[in-house]
């Protein structure tokens, strides 16, 4: 079996006859919950940008274009939405499109599912940690107060309240993803532009911060992850999805070094260093996996040697 399939799962097909809506299906993200729900029984539905490749049962949509959003809802009549859609690189450099999008953008779609005929029976809208911000405990739970340190976490957490204005009327969930990688994530991101330069054998590297820590989860379990709540509807909550463990730039040059079987060079570049860039994100997932069971989060040496052999 291809490394990057998803077994089919034995917990039951809870999507037997049912319709899974999943904004943004062709972003990395999509790809592996399309897999999990599709897995699951459900027919899965999903968008992409004006532009973009379709296939079966993918509808071309602009977030930003109300009608839009409201006629591909129309015609999907979704019993479950997972909303991906929406810019998720923090250094990304039009900060108004990052507003636009993450909020009116994600408003147009809560609009559209509270107006349609066909309740979904549950909403889940990604969040992100980088909400915390710097938070000044070591490990972040859903009560650490929001302090958002740049523009796309700003954007996130106003896109929570604004989220809040719809609960009375959809079963909204809302994940707070912290970190995570696997095969398929462009290189913008850090731990994919490391695998990058040890596939290639470079000697040196150039990195932002060497002080930040992240915690680093698989995709694979985001996608199980988010599935499971799919199916269990916390309508109201918001949850961290993550390992419960932090790594280090150094930490994870040393493992990717052992994987590849050679020391690289670190440079640091200040053009890579963000001002105000979150110096530690360590999450609890006690409140998810309260909820859904054991998360079994894959080891992160295991998820290199994924990414690096693909």
């Amino acid at each position: 079996m291809a490394t990057d399939q998803i077994p089919v799962s034995l917990e039951g097909r809870e999507g037997e006859g049912r319709r899974a809506l999943i904004t943004g299906l062709r972003g990395f993200t999509g790809h592996y919950l399309a897999q999990e729900l599709s897995a699951a029984g459900y027919r899965v539905f999903g968008t992409a940008m004006p532009g973009d490749e379709l296939g079966p049962d993918m509808f071309a949509m602009d977030l930003c274009d109300r009608e839009a959003v409201a006629a591909v809802v129309d015609e999907v009549k979704p019993d479950v939405v997972a909303h991906l859609a929406g810019i998720a690189f923090v250094g990304h450099a039009n900060v108004e499109a990052i507003y636009r999008v993450n909020v009116a953008g994600t408003r147009n779609l809560l609009e559209a599912l509270a107006a349609g005929n066909h309740r979904p029976t549950s909403v889940l809208l990604a969040s992100s940690a980088n909400i915390y911000g710097n938070a000044s405990v070591a490990v972040i739970d859903e009560n650490v107060p929001a302090a958002p340190a740049n523009d796309y976490a700003v954007s996130k957490l106003a896109m929570e309240y604004m989220a809040r204005l719809w609960m009375d009327r959809l079963p909204i969930t809302i994940v707070r993803p912290f970190n995570y990688t696997g095969v398929g994530q462009t290189e913008n991101f850090l731990l994919p532009k490391i695998v990058s330069h040890f596939r290639r054998n470079e000697a040196r590297i150039e990195l932002g911060n060497l002080a930040i820590a992240r915690d680093f989860s698989d995709v694979r379990m985001v996608a199980r992850s988010y599935r499971r709540l799919l199916a269990a509807a916390p309508a109201g909550e918001a949850f961290n999805v993550c390992s419960g463990r932090s790594h280090s730039l150094a930490n994870l040059i040393d493992m990717m070094g052992e994987i590849a079987g050679y020391r690289i060079e670190v440079q640091v570049n200040p053009a890579f260093v963000r001002a105000n860039d979150v110096l530690q994100l360590t999450g609890s997932n006690d409140k998810l996996s309260a909820v859904i069971g054991d998360l079994a989060p894959t080891p992160l040496f295991d998820t290199l040697r994924w990414m690096y052999g693909a």
